[in-house]
């Protein structure tokens, strides 16, 4: 409850203010009100007022008094008498008196309503003690005819000073300020900020806020003109920083998943980099030849099969001294450009899955079945190792049991020095060098890892839920302790994803069963690594883009596309420019912060097909696909302008041709680095018409 104020200091109660010392002499009790004109408002440390008391008549103050003399200017005294006070008293009487008899001839007068009163121009205030000059008074605390001021909050109005009697509404007028010819001392307001209309009212007035936004004072308005109160100065202050922030050029917001990438960025596959330290195009390693044409270096033949079998080849690698290829039942080093033998590993059984990762050590791995299954059967592909591709050996070899029986892995990459496989009954991991235990199912998981991505980070692939209503949750995880670093869970609508990159993190998904092509791809999801956080989504119809993920058993097999410089790199499907059926694409590009096309287009040529492969530093290495009467191409896509440079272009003889037509990159193997470039199957068979094909071939330039 709000406590009447304090009487004025070094005042009783309920007295009026002394005559001739604050104020005017007491009206007569028949005195008529006159028109009250708008003074200027009261000095800093006005006292409360207190509550007139009943039956008060209406007071008439006196006429203004005449303009003060130019001269010094006195400022109001904060202690006791001055010494021209009696003469001033003196003054005050006889001014009273003139203003008594003036209100006599004037009781017959109707006083004007606020609407009709004239504007009146700004009086000068009179200090105390100015000579001649009787101080315009407000009402003070206990002065009859004073009015009763509700509890309740208040328009805010020019508010009289103290002592004065009360006066009609007035537009409020212009306000001398501090140092104005004969104006009391500004103080501080009580609260620490301008009043209504930049006033400083005095302690108590009703409707004051308890708390204002600290402001210096607006200028005055002109009369007639509504001054703008603090809340409005801040609103409109704001509006203005808005408008120049939005005129610079700067404005924030928080994008859907938001956020910035963490690094360097990835390259083709799941890992690698593609940006330099400054946030620009990193430089390629791989160097543009003399002369990019380029000629056969050798052919592996196919391994002998059953007839009408068909045996799993996966796997091709590139060491700086071989090129690795899995063959039937074993894994085989050859000379990067004769195609000799350098080293063998043999395996009991075929590869049925093969690591797209090395580590830094030149190690990968495999997933292998125990024996060489009868024609049409499978033994199961139970067996997990990892071979060292620089010294060509085989490592290690275990199994996961699950209950009674070996795990069946469905897939198998590498990050770090951790080697982790996949299944529908769970996923584990080993240590890379030693082939020790890091993680495998539990019987007590009510989710499990169907697979992983590798490379710069570890991915997994969860599910969890009914079979009917699967969870994906995209974990990235710590590699050797397999920790859960970050997770992001997709809509129960999506039942495999394929892990395109692991850093920055791009998962693809088939949503809905949308894409109608057989892709596995509708849509992308740019996933920031560190929080979880989906940064945004990416559409990408069936019938526009022609990148796929066999993402049911293996999360990393995604082709067609390759990311890096914090974008994802996609080819389109073939289409008819012209009209008259020749055919072509392009490769573009996505920002995987915003989700939009970049505006970055490279177009294959007529009758070319343009299939990424991986980046090297900042740039986009794609195989040209060439049509029926020219070779192949490898060319390098610059990351910045999109110019393409030719590294190979392979002969156009026909028994070229014929070896590189049977070798199509949507099904294929294909590397490229130092000037050359390899083409491998992935299943092995006896071929029709006694034509075997070849398990792998090879093409080099000489420049």
């Amino acid at each position: 409850m709000t406590q009447p104020p304090p009487p004025p200091p070094n005042q009783p109660p309920n007295q009026p203010p002394q005559q001739g010392a604050f104020g005017p002499p007491e009206p007569p009790q028949d005195a008529a009100p006159q028109d009250a004109v708008p003074q200027p408002p009261g000095p800093q440390d006005a006292v409360p007022q207190a509550p007139a008391p009943e039956g008060a008549p209406p007071f008439r103050p006196p006429a203004p008094p005449p303009a003060p003399p130019e001269g010094p200017q006195l400022s109001r005294p904060t202690g006791g008498p001055m010494p021209h006070q009696a003469a001033m008293a003196e003054q005050l009487r006889k001014n009273a008196e003139a203003a008594q008899a003036q209100a006599q001839a004037d009781q017959g007068a109707q006083p004007l309503q606020p609407s009709q009163q004239a504007p009146q121009p700004p009086q000068p205030p009179q200090g105390y003690g100015y000579p001649a000059a009787a101080p315009q008074p407000q009402p003070g605390y206990g002065y009859p005819g004073a009015p009763q001021a509700p509890h309740t909050p208040q328009p805010p109005q020019p508010q009289p000073g103290y002592g004065y009697p009360a006066a009609a509404p007035q537009p409020p007028q212009p306000q001398p300020g501090y140092g104005y010819p004969g104006a009391a001392p500004q103080q501080p307001s009580p609260y620490g900020a301008p009043g209504p209309y930049g006033q400083q009212p005095g302690y108590g007035y009703p409707g004051q806020p308890m708390t204002v936004p600290m402001q210096s004072h607006p200028p005055a308005a002109p009369a007639g003109k509504r001054r703008m109160n603090a809340s409005m100065v801040i609103i409109v202050a704001a509006v203005a920083a808005i408008a120049l922030i939005i005129g610079g050029g700067v404005w924030y917001s928080k994008s859907s998943g938001g956020g910035g990438h963490d690094g360097p960025t990835t390259s083709g596959g799941t890992g690698g980099t593609g940006g330099d330290d400054k946030g620009g195009v990193a430089k390629g390693s791989e160097k543009v030849p003399s002369d990019p044409g380029a000629k056969a270096l050798f052919q592996l033949p196919m391994p002998t099969v059953a007839k009408d079998d068909s045996v799993a080849v996966d796997g091709s690698w590139l060491t700086d001294t071989a090129y690795v290829k899995s063959g039937v039942a074993e894994i085989v080093g050859y000379d990067r450009d004769k195609g000799t033998r350098l080293w063998t590993v043999k395996l009991p059984g075929p590869v049925c899955a093969a690591s797209r990762q090395t580590n830094d050590d030149g190690r990968t791995a495999v997933v292998f079945q125990p024996k060489m299954p009868p024609k049409d059967s499978t033994a199961g592909c139970t067996q997990v190792a990892a071979i060292d591709l620089n010294a060509g050996k085989q490592l290690w070899t275990k199994t996961v049991d699950s209950g009674d029986a070996p795990i069946d892995f469905d897939n198998v990459t590498v990050s770090a020095n951790t080697v982790a496989v996949g299944s529908t009954d769970g996923g584990a991991a080993f240590d890379i060098a030693s082939g020790k235990v890091l993680w495998a199912p539990k019987t007590s998981d009510t989710c499990y890892d169907a697979g992983y991505g590798g490379g710069a980070k570890l991915v997994a692939v969860r599910k969890c839920g009914a079979y009917d209503a699967p969870q994906l949750h995209i974990q990235t995880i710590d590699p050797a302790s397999g920790k859960v670093i970050s997770e992001y869970k997709m809509a129960t609508d999506i039942e495999y994803a394929g892990v395109v990159s692991t850093d920055p993190l791009v998962v693809a998904a088939d949503v809905g069963d949308n894409a109608g092509d057989g892709s596995g791809i509708s849509d992308f999801f740019s996933i920031d690594n560190k929080t979880g956080e989906l940064r945004t989504r990416i559409s990408a119809p069936g019938d526009e883009y022609a990148a796929e993920c066999d993402s049911i058993d293996t999360p990393e097999a995604c082709t067609g596309l390759t990311v890096g410089n914090d974008r994802l790199y996609v080819a389109t499907e073939e289409r008819d420019d012209n009209g008259d059926g020749a055919r072509g694409n392009s490769i573009v590009a996505f920002d995987l912060a915003t989700g939009r096309q970049t505006g970055q287009r490279a177009d294959s040529g007529t009758d070319y097909t343009l299939f990424p492969l991986r980046m090297d530093g900042g740039n986009v290495l794609a195989y040209k696909e060439p049509p029926y009467d020219k070779g192949g191409q490898v060319v390098s896509i610059d990351g910045g302008s999109f110019k393409e440079t030719t590294l190979l272009e392979n002969t156009d003889s026909e028994d070229a041709r014929e070896m590189e037509s049977d070798m199509s990159p949507e099904y294929s193997e294909i590397l490229y680095a130092d000037g050359r470039m390899y083409l491998a199957a992935t299943y092995a068979d006896a071929g029709t018409g006694g034509d075997k094909g070849y398990l792998a071939i090879a093409f080099g330039t000489s420049g």
